[in-house]
């Protein structure tokens, strides 16, 4: 009967078991970074919004004109743009990332100030009283690549660390 030998088995599976579980914490660290360049380009698309006053706001409300975007609308978009924590939905790992909280232009209908995410969603889509100025479509597709390469090249560069 023959009798094969595999130098280095040992190793190469205490390998593959670190990797195993350092799997998750590679998966976790590309999304972060891809997420990241999509973000980075999103808040420059953000801060290249035009702006008015906040008192052309309301002159532009107050006679049914097309509501222009306001500093402190503008502002709050800034102030509340992030990426969210990391979410498994059924082993796949993934980020969000949006709007959250109030700016602070109070008004009847929105007295804590106007939600953030309604801002966003008005520019990119447009409504009734507004026509669509869109930001985070056009720094997704701009960046989409980009950030998918970022992803696959800090996976290959964890497990070569691992593999090595």
């Amino acid at each position: 009967m023959a009798t094969i030998k595999f130098p280095g088995l040992k190793e190469y599976e205490k390998r593959l078991s670190t990797l195993g579980k350092e799997g998750k914490a590679i998966a976790e660290k590309a999304v972060y970074a891809g997420a990241a360049i999509i973000a980075d380009a999103v808040r420059a698309n953000i801060n290249a919004l035009p702006a008015v006053k906040d008192e052309w706001g309301v002159v532009a409300y107050n006679n049914n004109w097309s509501a222009p975007l306001t500093e402190t609308a503008k502002k709050g978009l800034q102030d509340g743009f992030g990426i969210s924590p990391m979410g498994n939905e059924d082993g796949i790992l993934n980020v969000k990332l949006g709007f959250d909280g109030y700016n602070d232009m109070k008004t009847k209908k929105y007295p804590k100030g106007q939600p953030n995410a309604i801002i966003a969603r008005s520019l990119e889509s447009g409504s009734s009283i507004a026509k669509k100025r869109p930001f985070v479509a056009p720094a997704v597709r701009k960046t989409k690549k980009a950030a998918e390469e970022t992803m696959a090249k800090i996976i290959d560069e964890e497990i070569a660390k691992i593999m090595k």
